[in-house]
């Protein structure tokens, strides 16, 4: 188990030789950003860099850069397997199943209804707290990319209500810093954060504005959860309970009525004011292009908390692979026993690192009956955040979709571009800088599956080469016998 502390993740990180400290000195402007940048691209592991200058405060990056990573701050060993045992306990008994079998379900069910979060009177966020006092610049916070506007937070879990304090959302949204006590929220016009600022302007809202906090570290499965494709008035730190099987611990912000992780590193708190909006960006994004900059409401800082011996966490964005891959790669797996409830015939999906999230999407069908691809397509579409996928590829089951490579040589081998291409319409990611400014953004999907009679006509489909099984295993079993190395496999 990682623990609810970051640092029982970093001791975690770092016995698996997972993690490296780093004591030269590093600036926070570009520099950290170059060497997170190297580190991800190798595999290589996670950094602390406890020499950053200008600041008496560490850095940790990349500690999320990894599959393994991911599965250890979820609290697992393996995401497939954490999916697994999530979708369970949301999967209610079969209408027929008997007495026992619903005894059986009943503390899947509890293990979910406890994992609300709980108040508690004191946390250690709180061990530190600066207000009148309170300056931004006294975080290391990055400067990531040779053209950004200025400094940028990126890994912070912004929590916000509706006026009625119900509906809490806990997103991720980069935030740009105008000055000491001023921060940018970059939250776009579909994003639950941004909903809730729209309920608090629609009431009349008047100055200070709408309460807001922002945590940084603590549990790593609320790192998580702040950017999990969760449906609105679905709270992150009930998911968050659910994959730790504890409950977050809460504490009361010092100058907003917010409750915050009683175990983060750093708590920002402030008010976001309908009235006043600032020129933010540019930012090296994840479609590895600067999003330009544009007006977004500003942040006035209230306070700042932290630990006495604060880490602060951070990751670099950019072109690809970074960091964020890998979070988005847990939504894949932790995400796909929910897509087979609504679309059984898949059987799995692939979100390429090359994709950046929205632009492709591989997934592989058990396929039964004809055009059974299109209809896959046009439910994938329909479904959250799949609505913005540009790119969509349906292969059958026998195919790795992970393996993009073989993706792409079935799409070359099965479709036809003018009877397997379908060509429509729908919402485009709002960093999708190829999307039409005026008009519908279109979509594209490609049926690279086995064609059935009816809708290949009489000629018949051939089945791909695969070996023999048998032969397979005694050639690899007697590999060295034959005189080769393994590196000659």
């Amino acid at each position: 188990m990682a623990g609810r502390d970051m640092r029982q993740f970093i001791s975690r990180l770092e016995a698996a030789g997972h993690l490296r400290r780093v004591a030269a000195e590093v600036s926070a402007h570009l520099e950290i950003g170059e060497i997170a940048s190297r580190l991800v691209a190798c595999g290589g592991p996670a950094a602390l860099f406890e020499n950053v200058a200008g600041h008496n405060m560490p850095v940790l990056v990349g500690a999320f850069a990894s599959m393994q990573r991911m599965a250890w701050a979820l609290g697992g060993e393996d995401l497939d397997e954490i999916a697994a045992e999530l979708a369970g306990l949301f999967r209610p008994p079969g209408a027929r199943a008997g007495l026992l079998e619903k005894i059986k379900a009943a503390p899947r069910f509890l293990k979910a209804a406890g994992a609300g979060p709980k108040t508690v009177r004191s946390g250690s966020c709180h061990q530190v707290v600066h207000t009148d006092d309170a300056d931004l610049g006294r975080l290391p916070i990055l400067t990531c990319q040779p053209g950004d506007g200025g400094p940028f937070i990126t890994l912070g879990q912004v929590i916000t209500t509706d006026p009625d304090g119900a509906n809490r959302n806990v997103g991720m949204y980069r935030m740009q810093v105008f000055g000491p006590r001023r921060l940018g929220m970059h939250w776009h016009r579909d994003h639950d954060g941004a909903r809730n600022f729209r309920a608090w302007s629609e009431r009349g809202l008047s100055a200070p504005g709408m309460p807001v906090a922002v945590a940084l570290g603590g549990d790593p499965v609320l790192t998580y959860a702040a950017t999990a494709p969760l449906p609105y008035g679905m709270d992150e730190l009930v998911l968050a309970g659910i994959l730790r099987g504890e409950p977050v611990r809460l504490v009361r912000g010092v100058t907003v009525p917010v409750d915050v992780p009683a175990d983060a590193e750093i708590v920002i708190e402030g008010t976001v004011d309908p009235n006043e909006t600032a020129l933010e960006g540019p930012f090296g994004d994840h479609t590895g292009y600067y999003t330009p900059a544009d007006r977004y409401p500003v942040m006035r800082v209230t306070a700042i908390t932290h630990r006495a011996d604060a880490i602060y966490p951070t990751t670099v964005v950019g072109r690809f692979p970074k960091e964020d891959c890998y979070l988005a790669k847990a939504t894949e797996r932790l995400f796909l026993p929910v897509i087979r409830m609504v679309v059984p015939e898949v059987v799995d999906l692939a979100l390429p690192l090359f994709g950046v999230f929205h632009n492709w999407a591989f997934v592989s069908i058990r396929k039964t009956h004809p055009w059974q691809a299109r209809k896959v397509m046009h439910a994938l579409w329909g479904l959250g955040q799949m609505a913005c996928t540009k790119f969509l590829v349906v292969v059958d089951e026998t195919v790795n979709v992970q393996d993009a490579e073989e993706v792409l040589w079935r799409v070359g081998a099965e479709a036809d571009p003018r009877r397997d291409v379908v060509v429509t319409t729908g919402p485009a990611d709002v960093l999708d800088h190829a999307a039409p400014a005026l008009g519908p953004p279109g979509k594209l999907g490609i049926d690279a599956t086995s064609k059935l009679p009816e809708e290949a006509g009489p000629r018949p489909w051939p089945d791909p080469i695969t070996p023999d099984p048998e032969v397979t295993d005694r050639v690899t079993r007697r590999w060295r016998e034959y005189g080769f190395d393994d590196h000659d496999s």
